[in-house]
């Protein structure tokens, strides 16, 4: 069994030389990483009682599935975090690895999915950023979560509401009118209730530990968090 979808995977392919043009492609990513990061920091240092300022974290394992071409493996090993990203695509690793290489960074980066990583040791955080959308066999994907996570781990589901506003939103608004993204980048199907969400990962024994959402501010041009989940959300959760 897999949780790769080929076809999303070769969308993703097919942009891999755009992901660190800020003016690319990529562009509404490179505007969401700041409130992306600033929300799981935040709830990292709450969740593991962290008081330092720098480099605080130092000694975690993390890792970054879908990580694309590193636009967070980076920013986070720039704290001091110990970083492994995957990612189906193997054209995105190569980019990731080389942008690394070039930032002085070290972060281990592979070419596979959550199933296919066996590891001698687990990870004290996951991120799973835009990615549960794009994948085939959620249950399973959040299961070899499960596996690869240490008891008391924090996971970050981020993701995009099923709603009528979300497909007015993330598709017919960023897809077909401001040309964000390229059209067929999402598919409204594959976006998950928050609802939905939460009990796939209750049944796999993770407890949520916060849900927010984030809404894109079109005057100051730039996201912020909100209670309103109709578009973009993200869930942190610990594993019981």
């Amino acid at each position: 069994m897999t949780t790769i979808n080929k076809e999303e995977i070769q969308k993703f392919s097919n942009l891999a030389e755009e992901w660190w043009d800020v003016k690319g492609k990529f562009k509404p990513l490179h505007m969401f990483n700041p409130i992306r990061i600033e929300y799981i920091t935040e709830k990292i240092k709450q969740h593991f009682n962290i008081k330092k300022e720098k480099n605080f974290l130092t000694g975690l394992n993390i890792l970054d599935i879908g990580c694309g071409g590193g636009l967070i493996s980076e920013p986070m090993a720039r704290l001091g975090g110990k970083i492994t990203g995957i990612d189906a695509s193997e054209k995105n690793i190569k980019i990731a690895k080389v942008h690394s290489e070039k930032s002085n960074l070290d972060i281990r980066y592979l070419n596979k999915s959550p199933e296919e990583l066996k590891e001698f040791y687990k990870f004290d955080i996951i991120l799973n950023l835009e990615i549960v959308e794009h994948v085939d066999n959620l249950n399973l994907y959040i299961k070899s979560c499960n596996k690869l996570l240490k008891n008391g781990g924090m996971m970050f589901t981020a993701t995009l509401n099923r709603t009528i506003i979300s497909y007015l939103k993330a598709i017919i608004g960023a897809e077909y009118i401001l040309r964000w993204l390229p059209i067929g980048t999402h598919d409204w199907n594959k976006f998950i209730k928050p609802e939905e969400l939460e009990k796939i990962l209750s049944n796999e024994k993770f407890i949520t530990y916060d849900l927010k959402g984030f809404q894109f501010n079109p005057i100051m041009f730039k996201w912020k968090r909100s209670e309103n989940l109709s578009v973009n959300y993200i869930i942190s959760s610990v594993k019981n």
